[in-house]
């Protein structure tokens, strides 16, 4: 066994992090997780419950046309160390049923609930019939759970008719309630597709909506406790039994703007950045639909995958986090130098970058569709001087790999583009080119960008000066700031989203609104009004 403190020691002395240190470091962090799969020795069958174990609810996510992740995680205490559970195995029945009432039975088995993954289920069902509903729900002991709803996709060669989803991001549980997952609850969607800043990582503070548990998260322990805080909003519990998800990660699930392995905060060892790192990477495996193949090792976790819904639609999910390198000019707003130029600035990183392509180019999927998370669009704001400037945390600070990514697209003519965003607690819809600046060029793909669930409070229905930020960028077709999520309906000839908007969050229960629409037509790149 590798002695985790000394290396930390030794990588701490040595002032950086190389090779042989590295390679070890990491092998010891990655012990913690494959322990999970080990299933040797007693497991508690008839377990007697204090209290429902299944309050964090249940989630399904990652389908494909033979199934589903079914998730839930046993914790009757949920905001207690070990979410008030014994240091034990635990069995947990599963089973998946084709109507609600759980009368007809297709599929069952049982799976081990172990404290190495925080009595975390992630069962990956298979065999089932493409392109339909199912119902499904587990057991422990003498606690049956919540029964929840998935789909499959349809058949890889299959051409479906349509596609109804929802695409959301950044919900801070202390600044606004969740009542856009209430409103969302009553559309008839097959996916529900979540980019990032799920949970937030500060400190709870007073005079807030609701106020976090604990101080600024570091360990594991902190990072369950919080996960299972945000599960406890009986909206987002809603939401993720009523159809599948797909999820990924920005910044906030592990701490705000890292990069890599380079905290946002001046003088934090990597190592010590790293070890938090894959705290918080564990907890977000334990609490997501995720499959095994996304089981973390360490402070790395293969979170980008491919998603697909027959030949309508595919969905390269990516991860702009854990492969970036860190932003240039100190990740202050700045003109598009020779910093924010550099050609090696990469958000994806070499190997998920070839990936994207190869999915790319072998998609047959008339809609092809990144789900990511910061923006895309080279959006400039005027300094006092007059100059653009631009987000270094955005895909601007990383503005050569952006242009080489767009000009790919228009290059090897991939069917209709459509880039889905998050982070930036707005609404935005964008028309893409290789470069933005030159407007006389092509309009390449188009970039629909979501609001916040919560974060930054009620918002504003007007913005100062916005006639002015749209005129000097022709690339924007809309700007709201308010809250909400927007509601993709996909055809093979239009893609409409519907941006609805949650006017108050900060007291529970306001209204949606649909405050615009935008459609793009297949082959025809570009959006326009509704």
């Amino acid at each position: 066994m590798f002695d985790l403190k000394l290396i930390h020691e030794d990588v701490r002395r040595e002032g950086s992090i190389n090779r042989r240190h590295w390679l070890a470091w990491t092998a010891a962090l990655s012990a913690t997780p494959i322990l999970g799969g080990r299933v040797e020795g007693r497991t508690m069958r008839a377990v007697a419950f204090a209290s429902d174990p299944f309050v964090l609810g249940v989630a399904s996510g990652d389908p494909d046309a033979a199934g589903f992740v079914a998730w839930t995680r046993l914790a009757p205490s949920p905001l207690e160390p070990g979410g008030g559970m014994p240091a034990e195995k635990v069995e947990v029945r599963w089973e998946v049923a084709r109507d609600e009432a759980m009368k007809d039975v297709v599929k069952s088995g049982a799976a081990v609930a172990t404290p190495q993954l925080g009595h975390s289920v992630h069962v990956e069902v298979g065999g089932l019939e493409a392109n339909r509903w199912y119902w499904y729900r587990f057991r422990a002991g003498d606690a049956v759970s919540p029964v929840g709803r998935a789909r499959t996709t349809p058949a890889p060669t299959s051409d479906p008719d349509s596609l109804r989803f929802a695409f959301a991001s950044c919900q801070h549980y202390e600044q606004g309630y969740f009542t856009a997952y209430e409103h969302m609850l009553k559309d008839d969607l097959d996916l529900v597709v979540h980019l990032g800043d799920y949970i937030y990582e500060g400190s709870g503070r007073d005079k807030l909506v609701r106020k976090h548990a604990g101080p600024e998260i570091e360990t594991l322990e902190d990072y369950r406790i919080r996960h299972a805080q945000y599960r406890t909003d009986p909206h987002l519990r809603a939401m993720h039994a009523k159809c599948p998800w797909l999820v990924t990660w920005d910044d906030h699930e592990v701490d705000n703007n890292y990069a890599d392995a380079t905290s946002e905060q001046k003088g934090v060892d990597p190592a010590d950045f790293l070890e938090r790192r894959a705290n918080a990477y564990q907890a977000y495996y334990e609490m997501m639909p995720l499959r095994r193949r996304s089981l973390p090792r360490g402070p790395h976790m293969d979170l980008y995958r491919t998603i697909r819904f027959g030949r309508l639609a595919g969905f390269q999910v990516l991860d702009t986090r854990q492969h970036r390198t860190d932003q240039p000019n100190g990740d202050h707003r700045s003109p598009l130098n020779d910093a924010a130029l550099n050609r090696k600035n990469t958000l994806l990183g070499d190997r998920q970058a070839g990936w994207l392509k190869a999915r790319l180019l072998e998609s047959p999927a008339t809609w092809n569709v990144l789900a990511q998370q910061v923006m895309m669009g080279m959006v400039g704001f005027r300094s006092k001087e007059g100059e653009p400037t631009y987000s270094m945390d955005q895909w601007p600070g990383y503005a050569d790999e952006r242009m080489r990514l767009v000009k790919f697209l228009q290059d090897r003519r991939v069917l209709n583009p459509v880039v889905l965003t998050g982070d930036i607690h707005s609404n935005w819809v964008n028309d893409l080119r290789v470069d933005d600046r030159k407007t006389e060029t092509s309009v390449v793909a188009t970039e629909f960008v979501g609001t916040s669930i919560s974060s930054g409070g009620d918002g504003k229905a007007e913005t100062p000066g916005l006639d002015k930020r749209m005129a000097d960028n022709p690339c924007i077709r809309f700007f709201n700031a308010q809250r909400g999520y927007v509601r993709c309906t996909v055809t093979p000839k239009t893609w409409r989203s519907d941006y609805q908007v949650v006017e108050e969050v900060t007291k529970p229960g306001a209204p949606v609104v649909t405050r615009a629409s935008f459609v793009v037509e297949a082959g025809a790149p570009g959006a326009k009004s509704a």
